[in-house]
Formats: C-alpha cells, structure tokens, sequence
C-alpha cells in the first residue's frame, strides 16, 4: 500500500484542483486561488515525473502501453502549466487534468512490463522523447480545440454544457493552435521519417505496412493539409477544430492502439 502512496497524492491533487476549478466556475475565480492551482499542478508534475523515471528504469527501459500513457500525460500537463503562464488558459485544466488522473491511476493497478532493446541507443533515445512530445503536443491540441469549441458556442451565445468563466480571445486561441500544431508536425515528420529509416537499427525488425504505419501517415497527411489550409486558405474556427481532431483520433489509433492490442490483448 505505502508503494501506491505517491501515485494517490498525484491523483489527488489533479483530481482536486479540477473540481475546485470546476466548483468555482460560476464566479471569476481570485488571483490567489489560480496562483494556488499552479503551484499544486507544478508539485504534481514533480511527483508524477519521478514516479515515471523510476516506473521506466524498473529493471532495464520498461515502457509498457500504461507506462507511455502516463507519460505522454504528463507531458501534455507540463505543455498546459507552461503554456498557462503566458496565454492564461485557466479553463483548459478542466480538460487536462482529470484523464490525467486516470491514467495515473491504470499506470498504478497495471503493472505491465515491456522493455525495449538496445534502449541506450542515442537514435533510439531520440526518436522515443521526440515522438512523446509530439505525441503530448498534438494531445494538448486535441483539448484545447475543446475549450476552443466552447468558446465559439459562447461567442454566438449558444447553450453550453459546462460553464467556465474565462476564455482568452478567440483568435489568440486560434494562434496558439497552430503554433502547438505546427511543431508538433515537424517533431511528428522526425519521428516517422527515423522510424522508416531505422526501422531496423531502432526496433530489430524492417518497416513493415501495418496499420500503425498506415494511420501514422494519414494521421500526418491530416495536419499537412491542416496546416497548408490555415496558410493558404486562412482555415479557424470549426475548419481547423474538425481537422486537428480528426488527425488526433488517426494518431491515437496509429500509436496507443497498436500497443494496447499487441500489449494488452495478444501479450507480446
């Protein structure tokens, strides 16, 4: 019980400050109380990253599908807490925070091993934090394109679901989108381009035409086009939303899918 202590204050506080969060939504919440969700976010991210050296370390490179989970998580909280301090993106906690959570949690009941050879490799190294952060960039679009799609329904006085008391423009919303999206496609781009490449030097085996290799490409021909749109064309608003998540669910598909089916279900 003492081993799962740590992973329960890390889901506590996350839990915690997004129902606080989501409990004040109704008033503007004080300076001193969003000064304060921070620094538990920022206690948060530091307990949960060590959890994570020590989960991946445990006996060689362990990076099993719960493992990576929680990892690319942790990273899409540490994008929104450093985003937070410039574009004031306070609501997106109310999104961030509680998956989060949850897979804290089936990192903490799973306790699947996958370790990886080879794992000091500096190419492998860099293609597997290279990938994470694409990964966690790409899922921070994902989220935030939710606030974004609640603010337009605010914006033309639509009914919502949920109330959140704040929203940075609209515009300013739109441009940290794209900014998100566009290093999270040159990050993507590396990832797949050392993954043909050094298929073999990286997993043993040579490219093979699978389906995690199918989606990974239509997943980045999905934000090409998203972003050759918003160039070209000045895609926003619903365009930009409907493509960003359309390219998620690909990505989400290509990479989590694949592990968990062969991880989970076919244990490999």
């Amino acid at each position: 019980m003492k081993a799962f202590i740590p992973h329960l204050v890390v889901i506590f506080i996350y839990l915690a400050v997004a129902l606080d969060y989501w409990r004040t939504s109704k008033i503007e919440p004080s300076s001193n109380n969003l000064k304060l969700h921070t620094t538990m976010i920022g206690l948060a991210l530091l307990i949960h990253g060590y959890l994570l050296f020590n989960s991946i370390s445990n006996g060689g490179f362990n990076f099993g599908v719960f493992i990576a989970l929680s990892a690319i998580f942790w990273l899409t909280v540490l994008i929104y807490w450093l985003a937070d301090f410039k574009h004031e993106l306070d609501s997106l906690q109310a999104f961030v925070l509680p998956p989060t959570a949850f897979f804290v949690a089936l990192e903490m009941f799973n306790h699947t091993e996958h370790y990886i050879q080879n794992p000091l490799q500096p190419l492998f190294v860099l293609h597997i934090v290279i990938a994470l952060i694409a990964y966690s960039l790409f899922t921070f679009a994902a989220l935030h394109t939710l606030l974004m799609a609640l603010a337009e329904r605010s914006l033309h006085q639509k009914s919502s679901p949920i109330l959140l008391p704040a929203f940075p423009p609209l515009l300013t919303m739109e441009t940290l989108l794209f900014r998100i999206t566009k290093i999270g496609f040159v990050l993507l781009t590396f990832t797949l381009i050392s993954g043909i490449f050094f298929s073999e030097q990286l997993f043993g085996k040579p490219l093979q035409l699978n389906h995690k290799t199918v989606f990974s490409i239509a997943s980045w021909l999905i934000y090409a086009g998203l972003l050759w749109g918003r160039h070209t064309y000045g895609w926003r608003g619903r365009k930009a939303i409907i493509w960003s998540q359309t390219g998620f669910m690909l990505l989400l598909l290509a990479y989590i899918g694949s592990k968990f089916v062969l991880e989970v279900l076919l244990h490999r």
